[in-house]
């Protein structure tokens, strides 16, 4: 399942990011850093290319992120040219604390009231940009949730009498090039619910757990992890949690199986993920993304 979301808003969205990236000196792209080249809309990285804008890679989320890929990732972007990429909590003042002075490191000729530095923070829809915002500011500007899709508008804000700062709306692109991206995206809660079928995204999720951190699923839900596949780890979901179909749901002479509530137990395992309760899980490295990139 092919899994696309562009809401009609980011039409407009991108068009005034294409206008605002003309009277800026940099870019803020925020991504999550449990799966930060999914996370990173290639539209972002065409517009500043376009005017020549050095980025400022923020990997926010990284308290949920397993540490080694950070490192590996953080590794991969300070490679390219232009970019410095750091790794945050947004929710740290420590951390928030150093975004300014990282800014300024890719424009030290930026650093006066005559010529201040201008940001703008771009990035997906649900990845902590407004809340990065708030926390820079040290006040709420910007509308926070846990939906994708939050802020609708840009709006500029003084940093200081040196700095100014952009806020953007959550910009997607209109297709998802690889399937397994969209699933990222969509576990993550970076696209919209009536995009995806959520057992579907639960079972890739499971799929990568299984994998790469196996124990995280045994030690959370219980049962033989070793045992399962990825419908057997939704399964086991829902017979521990209870989720089992209401009478007019069941089908007549289901079997316990089919009376499970598989839709209600994905919904568990994703918010669990999405929270960190599961534990600190990244969903590609550089070489995972390599791997699924050669074989397309």
């Amino acid at each position: 399942m092919a899994i696309n979301w562009f809401p009609g808003h980011m039409t407009s969205a991108r068009r005034k990011a294409a206008e605002t990236m003309a009277r800026i000196d940099i870019v803020i792209e925020v991504v999550d850093a449990r799966l930060p080249d999914a996370s990173s809309n290639p539209m972002i990285r065409e517009l500043r290319l376009a005017r020549q804008r050095p980025c400022l890679k923020v990997l926010n989320k990284s308290d949920a992120a397993d540490a080694a890929a950070t490192q590996a990732w953080l590794d991969y972007y300070n490679r390219q040219p232009g970019v410095k990429a750091v790794a945050i909590s947004s929710k740290k003042a420590s951390d928030v604390a150093k975004i300014p002075g990282y800014a300024l490191s890719l424009a030290p000729h930026r650093n006066s009231a005559l010529k201040p530095l201008r940001m703008m923070i771009m990035g997906i829809p649900n990845v902590g940009k407004s809340t990065l915002m708030n926390a820079l500011l040290k006040r709420k500007v910007a509308a926070v949730g846990d939906e994708p899709a939050v802020t609708k508008s840009q709006q500029s804000i003084a940093l200081s009498s040196s700095m100014s700062l952009t806020d953007t709306p959550g910009l997607m692109w209109p297709k998802i090039a690889h399937d397994s991206d969209g699933f990222m995206l969509a576990a993550s809660h970076a696209i919209g619910v009536n995009a995806v079928i959520e057992l579907d995204v639960a079972k890739f999720l499971a799929g990568i757990l299984l994998a790469r951190y196996p124990g995280l699923i045994s030690a959370r839900y219980g049962g033989d992890e070793s045992a399962m596949d990825a419908v057997g780890v939704i399964e086991n979901i829902a017979r521990v949690r209870g989720c089992v179909l209401k009478n007019r749901q069941r089908r007549a002479n289901a079997d316990d199986d089919e009376m499970l509530d598989m839709d209600k137990a994905s919904i568990i395992f994703l918010t669990d993920y999405r929270s960190g309760i599961l534990g600190r899980i990244s969903l590609e490295t550089p070489l995972t993304r390599e791997a699924m990139l050669k074989e397309k």
